[in-house]
């Protein structure tokens, strides 16, 4: 396929840190901005459940945008979840209150994953539609896409719900590698698919999360991770619009997630960004990584980790601003408004 995207937002500023070009100012967004810090959510979900949230092109519009007016981020990310195309490939899956994603009928063997099928376009009609209606509202402002990577997709549908310790995904991985690689080999194809609807709609950017990534080892994410991680990655090779890549709890990986061929690599609060940056290589932008327990300190506090935060991201070739991880539920949104200002102030050039 040939270039898939028009060039409305390159001069956005997170496509320009993305790519390691000067900035006005370090563009700032947050993991999980569109959701339950916000009243204006909550009222508007009210009675609704999630996965029939995200079925509503016009909710999902609605709720994308919520941060965008409230907080002056510089980009938008679509309100979604990472069950979103294995819902729509077949699995029977919930988004629990309070659990998060169960599968009914979790998949263990070469059977379960033939029932796992390939996602066509046509499955997410919903999602093209909801992004064309967000990125018209938007206007200057990007809109990043998002999938779930292989295998923090894989966790789920193998243990059926959320785990601590992984060990039936371990198991497989290890037990049955056969398996384990057509599960993965499936779902990356499913991510892509997904994200290229995603930027095909007019996303200008898109994350690839792997929230559990960090249960391996390296030697483990090499050999049983990374190249279906690649596989997403590198399928948007032509689609001209930034990649970032972030996984929680990733500080002995981060070498190997930098060659996974993402533009971006996004770093939990553990690693500053200085030292990410000599794990990851020179030539990746950065995204992180105020820890989000930082939001429920002291002003001065807070303020004095965003400094910290922004100089050491300066050892990278582009930065953006972001959380290590989600913005926690019970967070004060006042303060991200803040934040997302005083980043703005102090790096306006």
């Amino acid at each position: 396929m040939g270039a898939m995207t028009t060039t409305t937002h390159t001069d956005s500023a997170l496509v320009r840190a993305a790519r390691g070009e000067a900035v006005p100012h370090t563009p700032v967004w947050f993991m999980r901005q569109a959701g339950r810090s916000l009243p204006e959510y909550r009222e508007l979900r009210a009675g609704i459940g999630m996965l029939d949230t995200i079925r509503r092109p016009d909710l999902v519009t609605e709720i994308t945008l919520q941060p965008v007016r409230r907080h002056g981020v510089d980009a938008a990310v679509l309100f979604s979840d990472i069950v979103v195309p294995i819902a729509a490939a077949g699995v029977d899956v919930d988004i629990v209150a309070g659990t998060g994603p169960v599968v009914a009928e979790p998949i263990r063997t070469t059977a379960d994953v033939a029932r796992l099928r390939r996602l066509e376009p046509t499955d997410v009609d919903h999602v093209a539609e909801a992004v064309r209606l967000t990125t018209a509202e938007l206007g200057d402002t990007p809109l990043i896409g998002f999938a779930g990577a292989p295998f923090t997709l894989a966790s789920y549908l193998v243990e059926g719900g959320p785990s601590r310790n992984h060990l039936k995904t371990k198991a497989l991985m290890y037990g049955d590698p056969d398996t384990w690689h057509a599960l993965l080999d499936r779902l990356a194809d499913n991510a892509l698919t997904f994200l290229r609807v995603q930027v095909g709609a007019g996303a200008a950017a898109v994350q690839l999360f792997d929230s559990w990534i960090g249960a391996l080892s390296e030697a483990d994410y090499r050999r049983f991770v990374l190249p279906h991680s690649a596989k997403v990655l590198r399928g948007l090779d032509d689609a001209g619009v930034p990649r970032i890549h972030f996984g929680v709890g990733t500080g002995e990986l981060l070498g190997a997630i930098g060659e996974a061929g993402a533009d971006v690599v996004g770093v939990d609060w553990r690693t500053p960004l200085d030292v990410a940056t000599g794990r990851i290589g020179p030539d990746k932008a950065v995204q992180g990584n105020l820890d989000p327990a930082t939001l429920f300190a002291p002003w001065e506090v807070v303020e004095a980790e965003v400094r910290r935060v922004l100089e050491q991201g300066r050892a990278a070739p582009g930065h953006i601003f972001n959380l290590g991880h989600g913005v926690p539920p019970e967070t004060d949104p006042t303060v991200l408004t803040r934040v997302t200002a005083l980043v703005h102030e102090l790096t306006a050039s």
